[in-house]
């Protein structure tokens, strides 16, 4: 039996995911070793305003994994189920994103054809906050030396990758940034391990339809 689209797991799952309070974030379905009766790792990622909550994230887990038991759509397959939150090091693809990456250092790059800010089409910032209409980002240049803050439309920005840091920020840039974002870590405090992607996964879940 073919497995079931990275597209139909995720409607499969979106109902649950959103009634315990998370966001889905992606569905990603790899297999998981060689050969054909090799099971696929299903990994689903999920993300929230407040910081991690281990145990919702180990209840969801199984959760999904009855649900897509009891849809059959793997049907004699077996699979090993990942549910995951975003590494630190993310890309910023929705307003979500950019809200709450706020406080933290990326690396951005800009659009073709977009101004170049201070002359640059890369460059990193501290992300700030959004003007009232949520189409503008404020962003944190200067790091702690000469900390200043521009205003950039979201439509100007090609890429924009949260970046791993091993110090804390200055005071003046957090404060030109307006803090950090509710309920997430202060950059360069957080546990070394949250940089990677993956660090809250539940041990992964095998599924095998009966």
């Amino acid at each position: 039996m073919p497995m079931p689209t990275e597209e139909r797991v995720s409607q499969l799952v979106a109902e649950l995911v959103a009634r315990r309070g998370f966001d889905l974030e992606g569905v990603a379905i790899v297999a998981a070793g060689n050969g054909e009766l090799a099971p696929v790792r299903v990994k689903v990622t999920v993300d929230s305003d407040g910081p991690a909550d281990l145990d919702a994230i180990a209840a969801l887990s199984r959760d999904m994994s009855e649900l897509l038991d009891a849809a059959g759509d793997f049907g004699e397959s077996a699979y090993l189920l990942e549910v995951t939150t975003p590494g630190v090091d993310r890309p910023l693809r929705t307003e979500r994103h950019w809200r709450r990456a706020q406080g933290r250092k990326v690396r951005v790059k800009l659009a073709d054809g977009a101004e170049r800010i201070e002359g640059k089409a890369r460059f990193d910032a501290r992300v700030g906050q959004f003007a009232d209409d949520a189409t503008t980002i404020a962003l944190v240049l200067g790091g702690k030396i000469k900390p200043h803050r521009v205003h950039v439309p979201l439509t100007d920005i090609a890429e924009a990758v949260v970046q791993v840091e091993f110090n804390a920020p200055g005071a003046a840039e957090l404060e030109l940034a307006g803090g950090i974002a509710p309920g997430r870590p202060v950059p360069g405090e957080e546990p070394a391990d949250l940089a990677a992607p993956g660090q809250h996964s539940d041990t992964p879940t095998e599924g095998l339809a009966e």
